[in-house]
């Protein structure tokens, strides 16, 4: 299965120099966040696929204008063609406010709340989060660190796949586009990317 990865900032290729048949052959869309709503909406319209999405810590837009045609899973486990992807949006809470911005106690709860879930289904193949994993992708400054919880999540489950967002790839020229902790392939899905599945 082909996957577009997105997350950050708007391609523009993909919406400002759209071709047709540029999004065609990719069989599901994700999103990591922070996107506006309009150009997800472009990209599932072009792309005919579902696109799945979780929230960024800047997405409060979201509320009064979710992007249409696509598919909020934050705080589920969603199914597609036997593909079990779990959604955890939003980032550690740096002084803003809620609803996207958690503290490493709220985030854990949020995977607590969903382990009858994860254990009937037999864990995740892909999880979507917005914030990195703590010591994998995050960065040094306190906006940008990672969860502690979704190591934990990992070792617990064992995905193959960990996609997420937030940290920007030009923040700086070491920060690594693909990362592995054991069995888990750890992507940062920073503008777009694919990948097989």
């Amino acid at each position: 299965m082909k996957l577009l990865l997105l997350s950050d900032k708007e391609c523009s290729s993909l919406w400002d120099y759209y071709t047709p048949g540029k999004l065609k052959g990719y069989d599901l869309i994700l999103s990591c966040g922070d996107l506006k709503p309009d150009y997800l909406s472009f990209i599932v319209t072009m792309a005919n696929v579902p696109l799945l999405y979780v929230h960024g810590n800047h997405d409060t837009k979201y509320a009064n204008t979710p992007p249409e045609g696509c598919t909020n899973i934050d705080d589920k486990l969603f199914i597609y063609k036997g593909l079990r992807i779990l959604g955890l949006g939003g980032s550690p809470n740096y002084g803003g406010v809620p609803p996207y911005q958690y503290s490493e106690r709220e985030m854990r709860r949020r995977i607590a709340r969903l382990s009858l879930k994860l254990k009937w289904s037999g864990g995740a193949d892909i999880v979507l989060t917005h914030a990195p994993a703590a010591g994998y992708g995050d960065g040094k400054d306190y906006a940008h660190r990672g969860f502690e919880c979704f190591n934990e999540l990992m070792d617990k489950y064992k995905p193959k796949v960990f996609v997420h967002g937030h940290v920007h790839l030009n923040y700086g020229h070491n920060i690594p586009r693909e990362l592995q902790r054991d069995d888990t392939r750890i992507i940062n899905a920073y503008e777009k990317y694919e990948i097989e599945v």
